[in-house]
């Protein structure tokens, strides 16, 4: 098992170096690895190649799997600023005749880099909150995400996301999908200061997930993101639509969801910005004052 006491320096072994959305390889028609009567060796040697081993799961089959699998570390992503690890999550699964077997990812607390502009240990429990924003807008933007005890103590453990290989981020991020202005929408809301065409996830299909949400919720203005394209563009109806949704949600359970999570003024602040996008129904626009985009954009 990985020495989490020095496991954000860069001279530290890992496993394997593995970036998001690795080799693919043919399509297996969604079913998972373990279903085909694969090895584990081989279910190991497929999953650090970039494959989700489990093939296609709903929501809820993830959210039970992550929750109260077990985990097992088989590699680090070197590229992460956090301790960030690479994992196969085994348990039962309603249905079937055989465990079943996920590809995940790891962010153990305890391997959280400290940072000036947000709370020390915190960025775990912003994961979470952003998915639980993202399941209430109804947009399917953030991966599957639990916060669970694991090989390194507590941390967030999301399902690992198979890209297409067949698409170019950088090309990508230069469009104007409905897509992607969700993804924006969605980044205004959470505040997020860290919005990266490599967090962006290209699905089969033309679906496009987010991951890497976690420096998000600050109290202060920190929107930094690569998605500009609609900077001052009115809101389409849908768009509307989710910000009323998201609003009445945090007056509910979204809110109180949040509220185990964050501090109260940073719930109140999220609460604030849905007002504001509300009452000038647009896109923001990049502060003058301060940087907008992150750094390296990809």
């Amino acid at each position: 098992m990985p020495d989490l006491s020095s496991a954000d320096s860069k001279d530290e072994p890992a496993t394997e170096e593995l970036e998001p959305g690795g080799a693919g390889g043919a399509s297996l028609g969604g079913a998972s690895f373990d279903a085909l009567g694969f090895t584990r060796e081989e279910i190991e040697a497929a999953a650090l190649e970039g494959r989700q081993v489990a093939g296609r799961l709903d929501d809820p089959t993830a959210l039970r799997l992550l929750q109260v699998g077990e985990i097992s570390v088989i590699g680090r992503l070197l590229s992460a600023s956090n301790g960030t690890f690479f994992c196969l999550v085994d348990g039962p699964s309603a249905g079937r005749d055989r465990a079943l077997t996920a590809t995940c990812v790891y962010k153990p607390i305890r391997g959280e880099r400290p940072l000036i502009d947000f709370p020390d240990g915190s960025l775990a429990c912003r994961e979470l909150g952003a998915y639980g924003v993202s399941v209430a807008s109804g947009w399917d933007i953030v991966p599957p995400t639990v916060m669970r005890d694991g090989p390194l103590g507590p941390g967030m453990v999301q399902l690992w996301v198979e890209v297409d290989p067949s698409v170019d981020v950088v090309e990508l991020a230069r469009l104007d999908l409905p897509e992607l202005r969700r993804i924006a929408v969605l980044d205004a809301v959470l505040n997020n200061a860290d919005r990266k065409g490599g967090h962006l996830l290209p699905l089969e299909g033309g679906r496009i997930q987010a991951i890497d949400n976690g420096l998000c919720f600050s109290v202060e203005p920190k929107l930094r993101t690569i998605l500009w394209r609609w900077r001052g563009a009115r809101f389409n109806e849908d768009e509307v639509a989710v910000l009323q949704r998201l609003r009445v949600a945090l007056a509910g359970g979204l809110g109180a969801e949040l509220r185990e999570l964050l501090a109260p003024d940073e719930v109140r602040a999220t609460a604030g910005r849905i007002d504001a996008l509300l009452s000038r129904g647009r896109f923001p626009l990049p502060d003058r004052n301060r940087q907008a985009i992150p750094w390296p954009p990809f």
